[in-house]
């Protein structure tokens, strides 16, 4: 059997930093205040000619240059975001229509764990043989759905986009191994833009009442994810006839520090091996993994031969895991 790896990454960031100290200026806020319940010191915000398109592609050519190959080399185009520009075309089409790659192209929403969510319909798609190499992008203007008059949510999310190349590899055990999918519609009222769907279109009334940005409940949030997210980690991974002595790195959805700090005392995992960089990018939901993985590498923490937990949870209730054994 051959393997399904990653064969290119690649990212966009926006330019404008926001940092703490600035939204302290525009909300009632301050960086001890956000340091301490979050872990985040900063965030990208994007302009407006950084449409989740143009972050999107900006990724992905560069993902498909670390991998050596052309657009049109490109089987299929699977897009996770929960910030698209409009509703209809797809992001994926888009994006498509730039980088001119042939194939099929769709989005995919399942909130922060979009990527995880992807790389799943990614892997089954090529260990089918039906596709030689999937571009998966995460990509997330987060900063148009901002409630900048509340504090509770307006400091936790940023902008911007990680791209991957996925493709075959002529060796067994490496890459990505295993990848399981979890949701549960229970917790959806917990995060929700309410209004802009077809349930309740924009009208006086909703602009009025800010339904269009992002509503969190995150003392229910906390609740819930840190519980669920110990007990789906441990099942995962005796499925696998592992455990967390196994794993050389946990790279997570860059959500809250403290949701990784109670997880990891739960499952007494060392925060050591918890790669982190919420710190200068904040929450940027489906684009988070990639960008963290992206950077871990570049920064030398991963390496060859490791094996790497993908962790990744968000509104639904979704989550979802990737195990990965990198390659020599």
């Amino acid at each position: 059997m051959q393997s399904i790896i990653f064969k290119g990454l690649g990212r966009y960031l926006p330019e404008t930093r926001v940092t703490n100290e600035v939204l302290s200026q525009r909300v009632d806020t301050s960086d001890e205040w956000i340091r301490t319940r979050t872990g985040i010191g900063e965030r990208r915000i994007a302009q407006a000619h950084e449409t989740v398109t143009f972050m999107g592609t900006q990724a992905a050519q560069q993902a498909l240059e670390q991998a050596g190959l052309k657009a049109e080399q490109i089987d299929l185009l699977i897009v996770a975001t929960m910030s698209p520009e409009m509703l209809t075309p797809s992001t994926a089409c888009l994006i498509q229509k730039h980088l001119g790659t042939r194939g099929g192209a769709f989005d995919i929403q399942a909130a922060c764990s979009g990527f995880v969510y992807a790389l799943d319909i990614a892997t089954q798609m090529l260990r089918s043989g039906a596709y030689q190499h999937i571009l998966v992008i995460g990509t997330e203007k987060l900063s148009s759905f901002i409630d900048w008059e509340d504090r509770s949510t307006c400091v936790l999310f940023g902008d911007g986009a990680g791209a991957a190349v996925l493709g075959t590899l002529a060796q067994t055990g490496v890459g990505i191994l295993k990848n399981t999918l979890g949701a549960d519609g229970q917790g959806a009222g917990c995060f929700e833009i309410p209004a802009g769907g077809s349930l309740r279109p924009a009208c006086q009334q909703t602009l009025s009442n800010r339904d269009h940005y992002i509503k969190m409940n995150g003392r229910e949030l906390f609740k819930t994810i840190v519980p669920l997210l110990e007990q789906e980690t441990l099942r995962f991974l005796t499925a696998q006839n592992l455990t967390l002595a196994d794993i050389d790195w946990i790279i997570p959805h860059q959500a809250n520090v403290r949701i990784l700090e109670s997880l990891c005392k739960r499952l007494d995992y060392p925060m050591e091996q918890v790669f982190l960089n919420l710190e200068h990018y904040g929450n940027t939901s489906a684009a988070s993994i990639p960008l963290a993985l992206m950077e871990a590498l570049e920064q030398k923490k991963v390496l060859p031969g490791q094996t790497l937990l993908l962790m990744a949870f968000g509104a639904g209730l979704t989550w979802g895991f990737s195990l990965i054994k990198w390659p020599l």
